[in-house]
């Protein structure tokens, strides 16, 4: 069964940082793409970013392209989001989850980590 434990989100201000981390377990994903997805209040669930795991290729959405950057740990099955020049924009629960394109691949989610950015 496949597992994701999303951490670091928090409160920061607009112009502010954080990095995310994702935890996965379960399975073997060398050969998934990885990815964070966001859902803010009142709003549909949106892809964010994505990265293969095997050559490290990176796509992201128009939205964070330029502020955000994705990376993992194949050693430790672990995908992080670094999050720069945040907006209020960005506030939304973060998840990660492997990606087909830029859709989630698996049914199940974590619980998320909130992020939440004040002006």
């Amino acid at each position: 069964q496949v597992q994701l434990v999303e951490s670091g989100g928090g409160l920061v201000q607009a112009g502010g940082s954080l990095r995310l981390s994702c935890a996965a377990s379960g399975r073997t994903f060398s050969r998934n793409v990885m990815g964070w997805f966001r859902q803010a209040p009142g709003k549909e669930r949106e892809f964010v970013a994505a990265i293969f795991w095997a050559g490290g290729t990176t796509y992201y959405a128009d939205s964070v392209k330029g502020r955000f950057t994705i990376s993992r740990d194949n050693a430790k099955n672990t995908v992080y989001l670094e999050m720069n020049s945040l907006k209020p924009e960005d506030t939304a629960v973060y998840y990660c989850n492997a990606v087909v394109g830029r859709s989630p691949a698996f049914e199940s989610w974590g619980q998320g980590t909130q992020v939440t950015v004040s002006s």
